[in-house]
């Protein structure tokens, strides 16, 4: 539930409050603004069973309804913004996460960084542990790949996001990135979904294959209930009856998780596609569904990437898309940097 406090509610009145609602065992989350301090409660007890509407210093206790507290919009009406390294994420700015899919050497991977950072991209992904369907496929450079991603923003300046596998490498990984990736294999590893709570880093969340959206919301709830509230949801394809492209792109969820959720929304058409002449339709689409960034795979060389090639932009595809976009984002009265 959410306690909403009077205006100009004391510290004393909040912290009394407070301690009534620790002592029966709900975990508080306190969010103070300029008019108004709200306190998200989150336990097993109705509100009726409280009696907080008796205390003279709260003005009204609202249910939250949802499986998910956190990440709903009954807890926090207006959008999350998430500041990292000088960027904004949610707020009118579309941002881009570009790259290649794995990290394969540093002459790929400069190269790669020079291309997204001309192009107005704020983010540089790329893979260094690489969970590959074959064991027998390019598995990743570990950390060693690590180190060139921290070369390539000390290079360009650029952000970097990469994935998190377990709860093992999530130290080392934290250290280098400054945006976690769990990515659509790993959204229920719960184990995971908890260490990665911990860590001061924002998180990628991406949905997994077959994931409804509450189950998606539910993971994110995971994340933020171990106290990491910068969760950056990414719809990245669900699997269907259709076998012409990977996954199926549900550009349904970005306004429905929009509606839902207060959480910034990212969309991936390179994995939920596999092939990349689809993929800059689906982009610009994605930001016409109100998407408040992309992530996309682009590659100097695709036709000889070591993983996921097919679905990788060419440079030249990826400085026109870059164009698109900014046009897109006018239309839909946002801006891109």
């Amino acid at each position: 539930m959410i306690v909403i406090m009077r205006h100009k509610a004391t510290d004393d009145e909040i912290d009394a409050v407070v301690l009534r609602l620790e002592n029966i065992g709900y975990q508080i989350h306190l969010s103070r603004g300029v008019e108004r301090t709200i306190i998200g409660a989150i336990g097993n007890k109705t509100p009726g069973d409280v009696g907080l509407e008796a205390m003279p210093s709260v003005e009204k206790v609202v249910p939250i309804l949802q499986p998910y507290k956190l990440a709903s919009r009954t807890f926090q009406e207006e959008g999350t913004l998430i500041r990292v390294g000088g960027v904004e994420i949610g707020g009118d700015t579309i941002h881009v996460i570009a790259g290649p899919c794995a990290v394969e050497s540093k002459e790929q991977l400069m190269e790669a960084a020079s291309i997204v950072r001309s192009s107005g991209a704020t983010m540089l992904r790329g893979g260094a542990y690489k969970p590959r369907t074959s064991p027998y496929s390019f598995q990743g450079l570990e950390e060693e790949g690590l180190k060139l991603l921290a070369e390539a923003r000390e290079a360009t300046g650029l952000l970097i996001v990469t994935e998190v596998m377990d709860a093992r490498t999530l130290p080392l990984v934290a250290e280098y990135a400054d945006i976690v990736q769990v990515g659509a294999r790993n959204m229920q590893n719960f184990s995971l979904l908890r260490e990665v709570a911990k860590v001061d880093k924002p998180v990628v969340l991406k949905r997994g294959p077959s994931a409804a959206i509450e189950e998606w919301l539910m993971a994110a709830e995971h994340i933020m209930a171990g106290g990491n509230y910068n969760v950056i949801l990414c719809e990245r394809g669900i699997r269907s009856f259709e076998s012409y492209t990977r996954n199926t792109l549900d550009l349904t969820a970005v306004p429905v998780v929009k509606h839902l959720s207060h959480l910034p929304v990212f969309v991936d058409p390179s994995h939920a596609i596999g092939k990349w002449r689809y993929v800059p339709a689906m982009a610009k689409a994605a930001i016409a569904a109100g998407a408040d960034g992309v992530m996309i795979e682009m590659h100097p060389n695709p036709a000889e990437a070591l993983s996921d090639g097919a679905q990788s932009l060419t440079p030249n595809n990826f400085v026109n898309l870059m164009s698109d976009l900014k046009k897109m984002a006018g239309v839909v009265g946002r801006k891109m940097p």
